[in-house]
Formats: structure tokens, C-alpha cells, sequence
């Protein structure tokens, strides 16, 4: 039903006649239940389509009719979760998408690969899930952790990337957009290049950049990265990845975080010594997973592989500059709505929190991240919307003194 809706769209740019026609139904219980309020909060938890709660009725269903034989079904799906993600991605093959529950699930599995102590160089960008675990790891002395600075205007520059990376690294982790302001950050071939130079590795956050532009992880030449579909891939919490390049998948890397669903036949029970780890990405896998997590995801991959994300990326453009427009026509300086920004805008703000109140009581759904205001419309999001939002931005940083 998903792949037809959105094959009506034909192929050409996207236009807001055609998603109210064709895509907009495919979402009506969310459009339904949130009519009153404008969400510019999809960079936070995506909305869901209809189909997500029959996905996630059959693998229940499975559950009552079959007990324990679900798990062939079950399986299934993870492997058509790993093969879509790997489509999304640009990975060469299924089996280097590995499921997890969290970006820092898959951040602490490569920590945990590393023998000796790392060293490791990331950004004071990273968000609050990476960053808690790096710092706890370099605090109880796991790892030798070097943080890049922002400058003054709050994005990060590719000459302190590399200055950083030039005095050594094991580990470089990297969001590729950063979650406060939106910043594609710069650069990242040559940061990937200098990072190799050293000997060291590459983890890439792509948690706000899945399903904004097109991601081509085998292309970049990355060793790892972590993500999920919180966000715009609309799978909800807890469906997460850790990507793998095929050159890790030959048995050279091992990590401590593993379980009995890692073992080369785990419904054997065997305990041969050593353990007799899965081939290729299934040796990274952990203990009895959560499986809902797979059938929630599902709807939201299937959509975003039909409608492309090249696509969603220039409509994503056109509403964002169309935002930055509003907002400047009413004395809002915003910034967003260009190559070097992911899918979200933002208004700087003294206390961008009381400012994401304050718009939250006049019906607009957006967010504040330290001094940023951030609003992301979707593919959902009329121009009425837009208009609407521009004018409550207004009003409510003239309510909070800005």
C-alpha cells in the first residue's frame, strides 16, 4: 500500500497537491490526532504511518498463534530490517547492519573492541547518548579522550578537526550532522582521510542524517557508524544500528559485547571452547533482542526507500527556506534551508527554552537545544503550516524579550 501511494506521486519533484493526495492518507491517525497543533519537532521523533501499528500487530500476532516457532518469522524480519537499513545506507551488504537499541549500544561495541586504551578525538557536538559514554569511558580510564571545540559561533571547523586528529588517533567519532545546530560538518572526506593517515578509525554518528540526504556509507570509506529511526526514518525508539565496513567482518575484530544470539548456531545450545562466533555482522549481535523493534521500523524504511531520499532532501530545502523567508518577513533571524544544514532550522536565543515554551502554548511543536531553537518541518507540513508557525515564532519571542 506504501509503495503504491507513493508510485502515484510519479516520479518528478515533490509538491504539496500530490503529498495531500497520495501521502498524506498514510499518516491519517497522526494528521487526525494532532490537528489542532503544527509539529516542527520531526528532527526529534518522526511521525509514524498508519501501517505501523498492523506491523506491529503482526509480529504479536505471531507471538499468540505460534509461541516459540515465531522466531522463524521473527528472524526474518531482522534480516529485512538489516537489508532495507543497508539500502538506506550505501552498505554493500545486509549483514554489515547489526540491530541495537541505541546509538551508544553500538559506540560502547567498538569502544569495547580495543585491547589497549584509545585514543580517542570527538566533538562537543555530540549528542548527550555518545557523549555521556564517551566521558564516563575516559573518566574510569578506558579511554584517552580528546574533545574539538566549537567556535564562537557554535559550529566546528575542519582545521580544528585536523589539528586534533594530527596529534593522533585510534578513534575518531563524528556526527555528521550536528544535533544543536543543524551543521553538516565540514569536510568529512578529508577528516576520514587524515584519520586513516594516523591509523586510526572512523565512527560516524548518522543519527540526523539517515533519511535527510542520501548517505552512502561504503562510499566514505567508514569504519563504523551508529544510528536509528527515532527520527526521520519514523521507526520510533529503540530501532538502532551499528554499521560495520566489510573489512572489520572477517574475524580480525572482536568485541566484548556480545551474546548467545552471536554464536554460530544459537538454538543449539552448544558450548564448544572458544565460542564459535556467527560469520561476518552476526558476530556482533547481543543477547535475546527486543523484536518488536523490526516490525516498527518497517513502515517508515519501506516509505522513505519509495519516496527517495533525494527527493525528501530538496522538498526538505524548499520548506526550510520558505521558513527562513517567514520568519525574516516578521524580524526572526533564522538559519537552515541550505547544503551545509541537515533537515531542521534554528533561531538563536538567550533561553531558547522558555522561547520552545512559549511557542508550545501557542500550538506549535518545536524544541530548544542550548541557545537554539530548532523547527523541522516533514514532508507533511503545508505551507499554511508554515506561514502559521513563522507568525507564533513572532509573537512568542516578543512574549519571552527577545
Amino acid at each position: 500500500m506504501i509503495e503504491r501511494a507513493v508510485a502515484a506521486l510519479g516520479a518528478g519533484p515533490l509538491t504539496e497537491v500530490g503529498i495531500r493526495a497520495h501521502v498524506a492518507p498514510l499518516f491519517s491517525r497522526v494528521l487526525e490526532r494532532r490537528r489542532s497543533a503544527i509539529d516542527l519537532a520531526n528532527h526529534s521523533l518522526g511521525r509514524p504511518l498508519d501501517a505501523t501499528a498492523a506491523d506491529v500487530a503482526e509480529a504479536i500476532a505471531l507471538w499468540q498463534t505460534r509461541l516459540g516457532d515465531a522466531w522463524d518469522q521473527w528472524s526474518a524480519e531482522m534480516e529485512a530490517y538489516r537489508s532495507r537499513l543497508a539500502r538506506l545506507l550505501g552498505a554493500p551488504r545486509a549483514d554489515c547492519i547489526v540491530p541495537k537499541t541505541s546509538a551508544g549500544q553500538g559506540l560502547r561495541a567498538i569502544l569495547n573492541s580495543y585491547a589497549t586504551v584509545p585514543r580517542v578525538v570527538a566533538t562537543r557536538g555530540e549528542f548527550d547518548s555518545i557523549d555521556v559514554i564517551l566521558r564516563q569511558y575516559a573518566r574510569r580510564g578506558r579511554i584517552a579522550l580528546t574533545f574539538v571545540e566549537a567556535h564562537e559561533d557554535g559550529l566546528f571547523a575542519e582545521e580544528n578537526l585536523l589539528a586534533a586528529i594530527g596529534k593522533g588517533v585510534d578513534l575518531l567519532v563524528l556526527s555528521q550532522v550536528v544535533f544543536n545546530s543543524g551543521q553538516v560538518v565540514p569536510a568529512l572526506p578529508a577528516l576520514i582521510e587524515a584519520t586513516r593517515e594516523q591509523g586510526g578509525r572512523v565512527l560516524l554518528d548518522v543519527y540526523h542524517s539517515a533519511g535527510v540526504f542520501p548517505v552512502d556509507l561504503h562510499a566514505l570509506d567508514v569504519d563504523f557508524a551508529v544510528g536509528g529511526s527515532y527520527k526521520y526514518l519514523r521507526g520510533g525508539p529503540g530501532a538502532c544500528y551499528l554499521y560495520l565496513h566489510p573489512r572489520h567482518l572477517d574475524g580480525s575484530l572482536a568485541t566484548l559485547d556480545i551474546g548467545w544470539f552471536a554464536k554460530r548456531e544459537p538454538f543449539r545450545y552448544e558450548r564448544p571452547e572458544p565460542i564459535a562466533l556467527a560469520a561476518g555482522g552476526d558476530a556482533f549481535l547481543e543477547s535475546t533482542p527486543p523484536i518488536l523493534t523490526w516490525y516498527q521500523a518497517r513502515a517508515g524504511q519501506v516509505f522513505t526507500l519509495a519516496i527517495d531520499v533525494a527527493r525528501l532532501r530538496a522538498y526538505s530545502l524548499a520548506q526550510q527556506k520558505r521558513l527562513v523567508s517567514l520568519l525574516a518577513e516578521r524580524g526572526v533571524e533564522a538559519e537552515g534551508g541550505s547544503e551545509d544544514r541537515g533537515a531542521f532550522l534554528v533561531v538563536r536565543a538567550r533561553d531558547a527554552s522558555a522561547l520552545a515554551q512559549a511557542l508550545e502554548r501557542r500550538g506549535v511543536h518545536g524544541d530548544a537545544r542550548g541557545d537554539y531553537l530548532r523547527l523541522c518541518p516533514d514532508v507533511l507540513t503545508t505551507d499554511a503550516e508554515l506561514a502559521a508557525a513563522a507568525e507564533q515564532v513572532a509573537r512568542s519571542r516578543a512574549e519571552v524579550g527577545h
